[in-house]
Order: structure tokens, then C-alpha cells, then sequence
């Protein structure tokens, strides 16, 4: 599909993952002005410096917004339905909406809400390409090539406005997949959100323990590669875990019966069937880095 360049891209959020689209979009020729909405005029400000934007806007309901053909929003799901209440008044009949939330059930509801009658150009989307960095300085090229990008359509989904996302996050080299939300969400509560669930959790084991510190001062590569993701932002993952709370809640339920098997067979000194558990787990992730290339 040949995509026209778009006149205006309204980038609510300014960091890793909006900034990054908007300058592989501007480097292709395919938007000619990026206005950029931000609660913080300090990365605002290097996003302007670093051309990720052409103009700051200081609210949602500055008239620079009015314009746009297409608004993304890249801020914590939890913000979409204040963000959509201050859109449904500024947007044109064609202008996109988008979001690139990790929970989509909860980003189609907010749009459902708050912009219905806006609905049928609201596309949820969720690029796989994430990183404990944030904000504007965060933001560089080539960060979609090769990723993945799921694209979840509702019932009045305007096949049109769902075509133009794909067509634009194909551009920037990601790997696009549509799916219903419900079953993104199981997907990610698995793959992604438990596991920083977990990463979370056993910091605060640590943090929480008589000698964490003494702990601390002698980890090294394990703990580290193991724990990353626990850097992450708490604001983001903590809207992430209450938008997803049912499947985490599920989840953690299993990962209690996993403790409780490992738990047994330690209690037994069971070295056989330790090392068994052991070895299908090594094994399946063996299996999924190979297919992973």
C-alpha cells in the first residue's frame, strides 16, 4: 500500500516509543509536522532540540492540535480516559486516533467511553519494542525494525483508519499482527507483565530481608539479568497491572503452584525429579531462543 505523507501527527507523550515513530516517519518522508504534548516542559523542550517534534503544544486543547490527522497517545493506560474526554471536542471527523498501550480491552473501552462518536478511527495498537529507558532523550531510529506490532480492531473499527496504522508501523520496519484484545491481553499478562510482576517481587524480597543489603553487595550478572526489568517505571507497570489485573491474578495463581511443586521437591530432596523440572524449563526456552533467531 502506498501511504501519503500525513500533514500532522499529534504525539501526546513524548518519549521512547511515540519519539522513536515519529522519527523514523519524519526521516521516511511520511509527516511533515510533529506537534508534541507533554506534562513535562523539560523533555518537551529535548524533544524539540533533537527535532523528535516540530512544535510544542503547552495542553491537549491547544488549538495546534485541532489540525491533526492523526493523534497517538503514548502515556500509562491508566491516562487514556482523561485524554480522550479533553480530545472528543478538538478532533475532525477523519482524524485517527491511536494508542500504544499494553492492555488493549482497557484502551478500546476508554475509547468506547469517552469518544464514541469518534469510535470507528480509534485503533488500539501495541508495538513490542519496550526498554526500562523513558523520555525524550530515550527516543532514536531503527528502534521497530524487526518488531513486532499488534493491532486489536473493535466492532465499529473503520477498516480504513486500522489499514493507515498498519501501512505506517510497517513503514517503520515493525512486523504487524492483528488480534482480538482479549487475547493479547492473556498473551502479555503471560509474557510480559507477570514477568515483571516477578522481577518487582523479588527485589522487594531482597529490600525486605534483615541482610538485603549484605545480599546486594555481593550480586552480580544473575541478579542483575534476572531483576532488569524491575527498573522499569512504577507508574507505568503499576497501570499496566491494574488494567491487566484478572489475567496477573491468574497468573500468580499458577506461579504459586510452580513454587509449591519446586517447594516439595526440595523438601524430598528429590534430585531427580528437581533436575526433570529444571530441564523442560531449559528446554523451552532453549526452544524459543532458537525460533527467536
Amino acid at each position: 500500500m502506498s501511504i501519503q505523507p500525513i500533514n500532522q501527527i499529534t504525539l501526546i507523550g513524548v518519549g521512547l516509543i511515540g519519539g522513536s515513530f515519529a522519527l523514523d516517519l519524519k526521516r521516511k518522508g511520511l509527516v511533515r509536522r510533529v506537534v508534541g504534548v507533554d506534562v513535562n516542559q523539560e523533555n518537551l523542550e529535548r524533544a524539540l532540540e533533537r527535532k523528535v517534534i516540530d512544535e510544542m503544544a503547552e495542553c491537549i486543547r491547544s488549538q495546534s492540535i485541532a489540525g491533526s490527522d492523526l493523534v497517538l497517545i503514548a502515556t500509562p493506560v491508566a491516562t487514556l480516559p482523561e485524554i480522550c474526554t479533553e480530545l472528543a471536542y478538538l478532533l475532525s471527523e477523519q482524524t485517527i486516533v491511536s494508542d500504544v498501550g499494553s492492555t488493549k480491552q482497557s484502551a478500546i473501552q476508554a475509547f468506547a467511553r469517552y469518544l464514541p462518536e469518534h469510535l470507528p478511527n480509534c485503533v488500539a495498537a501495541h508495538p513490542i519494542a519496550g526498554s526500562d529507558r523513558h523520555g525524550a532523550l530515550a527516543a532514536k531510529f531503527g528502534l521497530y525494525e524487526g518488531k513486532k506490532l499488534i493491532l486489536c480492531p473493535h466492532e465499529q473499527q473503520n477498516p480504513v483508519a486500522l489499514s493507515l496504522m498498519q501501512s505506517l508501523w510497517q513503514a517503520v520496519g515493525a512486523r504487524t499482527f492483528i488480534m482480538p484484545a482479549e487475547e493479547h491481553d492473556a498473551i502479555f499478562a503471560a509474557v510480559s507483565h507477570m514477568p515483571h510482576v516477578l522481577a518487582f517481587s523479588y527485589v522487594h524480597q531482597i529490600k525486605d530481608h534483615a541482610d538485603g543489603q549484605l545480599y546486594l553487595d555481593f550480586a552480580a550478572s544473575g541478579f542483575r539479568d534476572f531483576t532488569r526489568i524491575a527498573s522499569s517505571h512504577p507508574a507505568i507497570w503499576t497501570d499496566i497491572c491494574l488494567a491487566n489485573r484478572q489475567g496477573l491474578l491468574d497468573l500468580i495463581a499458577g506461579q504459586r503452584a510452580q513454587l509449591d511443586t519446586v517447594q516439595r521437591l526440595l523438601e524430598a530432596g528429590d534430585s531427580e525429579s528437581l533436575y526433570r523440572y529444571f530441564e523442560e524449563a531449559k528446554a523451552t526456552r532453549d526452544d524459543w531462543l532458537e525460533k527467536q533467531g
